[in-house]
């Protein structure tokens, strides 16, 4: 392992592969092989840091890559990131919908009952036109001024 620490950049990638050859044919016991084959790892993304995910999983197995820290750390961050992501876009969707069903509201407060066509256009409403409508429903004094409002 020394070797591959000293080693010039360009000989890097090859000492690499070859030393995880030898890792995976000199140690039966997963644990142990696991270690060495995170520490070859690590070795390698600080040794060569423009290795991009496709190259590092070229020179280990799946199975081997799976089981290292750095894998299940990122793995990790990307699930992370995900749900952090559907929380945001529910948290939109959510606000969204309650916009849509206030302004709806209000209209069949201040018109009576909205025909099914024109509650439907409403609902396809984007948020900026939402805005737009909750300013504009109060200069309405009829069904006709909504609809014009929406053609």
């Amino acid at each position: 392992m020394l070797q591959l620490i000293v080693e010039s950049e360009p000989n890097t990638l090859a000492q690499g592969k070859e030393l995880i050859q030898q890792v995976r044919q000199q140690f039966q016991e997963s644990l142990k092989r696991q270690d060495i084959l995170e520490l070859i790892e690590t070795i390698l993304i600080y040794k060569l840091p423009k290795l991009n995910r496709k190259e590092i999983e070229a020179m280990f197995s799946l199975s081997d890559l799976r089981e290292t820290k750095v894998y299940q750390e990122a793995l990790e961050e990307g699930r992370e990131e995900g749900r952090e992501e559907g929380r945001e876009e529910g948290r939109e969707e959510g606000e969204l919908s309650a916009k849509k069903s206030l302004i709806l509201r209000q209209l069949n407060l201040k018109l009576g009952s909205i025909p099914l066509k024109v509650e439907q256009k409403i609902r396809q409403l984007n948020p900026n036109q939402l805005d737009n409508l909750a300013l504009a429903l109060l200069d309405f004094s009829d069904l006709e001024d909504l609809q014009q409002w929406l053609n």
